[in-house]
């Protein structure tokens, strides 16, 4: 809470890759959904966030007001359906192309991260919520993590004086249908598998125990994916299930945590997923790498997905789409998987 307003404090939402479709996104959600960002402002660029403002102007419609923030703490006198900016002095100058990769615009999308991780770990902000990067600008600008992800966790670390091995995140996507925690993130195939140790699913579990506990007021009920097909089929497939995925559930069951598996990923996933008509048999599904657990949210719906980083000491979530260069600059992008974000974090941290 704010001390001198008795208001909650503010969620923070980083501009993205400037050349991408995360600036045109935000300026949408404040144009659309003014209820759901009351309480939010935008770190980023001024210029960008103009121009971002003046590309989704439609004929007959009013244009977007962009209102440039004397202090983060200003956001609370700008009106709904005007964008509120705070410009890091790092960022003015030249607008990046859109679509194209570029070292400046990583650069630019690291730089508001990090100042938004920064102040949540500092208590001044209730959290963060990150528009895409483009990976390849984030490394061109020798950004050297992968992701938002391992960036934030990077920041937490420092911030609490631990090496980056004490600070163990994971990433959940979540929509209304169905939510996956992986066990490992932006590595090869190659690597993910090799990730696949006892000690690493047993530390998801606990994390996403821990994490679910939290936002669901109850002990999550957990299904955990197999790694091979048919999860091993009792070993003529691949002995993972047996050696390490098995093993590692029954550590976390031992220690009170409602895991169950290893299931066939090709079935789990389904099993889990909640409709209008049917509740699913599981709360969250913990998947053994990247696309196993991604595949099945982003095809129920990109457009309601969350991505959630947890274990961190701070809020944070994301729309799960990338910078998507091709269509950027044409203010035809879907910001609704940005809005879903805000009303995430806002039901984490408030």
């Amino acid at each position: 809470m704010n001390s001198t307003t008795n208001a909650p404090l503010p969620l923070a939402i980083t501009q993205g890759d400037p050349a991408g479709i995360g600036p045109e996104i935000v300026a949408k959600a404040f144009r659309d959904a003014p209820q759901d960002l009351r309480g939010c402002f935008v770190v980023g660029d001024l210029a960008t966030l103009r121009r971002a403002a003046a590309c989704i102007e439609r004929p007959g419609q009013a244009s977007l007001p962009v209102a440039l923030l004397d202090s983060p703490d200003a956001w609370a006198q700008v009106p709904p359906r005007c964008l509120p900016v705070w410009q890091l002095h790092e960022l003015a100058g030249s607008l990046a192309p859109w679509g194209q990769v570029s070292a400046e615009a990583g650069h630019a999308a690291a730089v508001c991260v990090v100042w938004a991780a920064r102040a949540a770990l500092r208590g001044e902000i209730a959290g963060l919520v990150t528009a895409p990067l483009h990976k390849e600008a984030l490394a061109a600008a020798g950004v050297h993590y992968p992701g938002h992800t391992e960036l934030l966790q990077a920041e937490a670390a420092h911030h609490a004086g631990v090496p980056v091995a004490q600070m163990p995140v994971r990433m959940m996507l979540a929509s209304d249908e169905l939510r996956t925690v992986l066990v490992s993130i932006h590595v090869s195939l190659r690597d993910a598998i090799a990730a696949v140790t006892q000690d690493n699913v047993l530390q998801t579990l606990c994390i996403t125990h821990a994490a679910l506990s939290r936002s669901l007021g109850r002990a999550p009920r957990i299904a955990v994916a197999g790694l091979n097909p048919h999860a091993g089929e009792g070993g003529l497939f691949g002995t993972e299930e047996r050696e390490i995925i098995a093993p590692a559930i029954a550590q976390a069951r031992a220690q009170g945590i409602d895991a169950r598996g290893p299931y066939a990923p090709d079935t789990v996933f389904m099993r889990a997923r909640s409709t209008a008509g049917r509740t699913g048999e599981f709360d969250v599904v913990v998947a053994m790498y990247h696309d196993q657990g991604l595949i099945p949210v982003k095809y129920l719906g990109v457009d309601k997905g969350v991505n959630v980083t947890l274990g961190l000491p701070l809020v944070r979530t994301s729309p799960d789409h990338g910078t998507a260069f091709d269509i950027a600059g044409q203010g035809v992008a879907d910001a609704s998987s940005l809005i879903e974000a805000v009303r995430m974090a806002r039901r984490l941290a408030w």
